[in-house]
């Protein structure tokens, strides 16, 4: 027998299957109502199982006239970000072929990508400051991200 929270987490995603697009807007106290709970066990299975690390993004607003936006993200889309967020001045060419190592080696890569973006990442650091560099290989990573999709 489930719980509460799985039985929230199947109808919220059964909501999210039949919308066009990848959102759905709720409504956390009809929700509540209709599943028969608190707004607080809708709060904890958002906070839970609808999380940034699963491929969603929750938008919250309380109060009148309140909702609940959840967004599928594909998985891709916030590794390549997250990597992008982690570029920053003191970053070496070292660490950068790493990350693009474990991009590869976990299929969000191709062989030939990661040579490709390492040869560039190279360039960039030839020729760029170290502040400059920050923005040009964000840059290249967020590109490579939008081109998969």
């Amino acid at each position: 027998m489930s719980n509460l929270a799985d039985e929230i987490e199947r109808f919220i995603l059964r909501k999210l299957a039949g919308q066009k697009g990848d959102i759905v807007i709720l409504r956390r106290n009809e929700l509540a109502d209709e599943l028969a709970c608190a707004p607080s066990q809708i709060s904890y299975v958002l906070n839970t199982r609808f999380s940034i690390a699963r491929g969603f993004i929750v938008e919250s607003r309380r109060g009148l006239g309140g909702f609940v936006r959840i967004a599928r993200v594909p998985l891709h889309t916030i590794i390549f970000e997250d990597a992008a967020k982690q570029v920053d001045a003191d970053i070496s060419l070292t660490d950068l072929r790493g990350m693009l190592i474990h991009l590869r080696d976990n299929g969000l890569l191709t062989g030939r990508e990661s040579v490709l973006l390492m040869e560039s990442f190279s360039i960039i650091y030839e020729y760029l400051s170290p502040y400059e560099r920050v923005d040009a290989v964000q840059r290249l990573l967020r590109q490579v991200n939008a081109a998969n999709e």
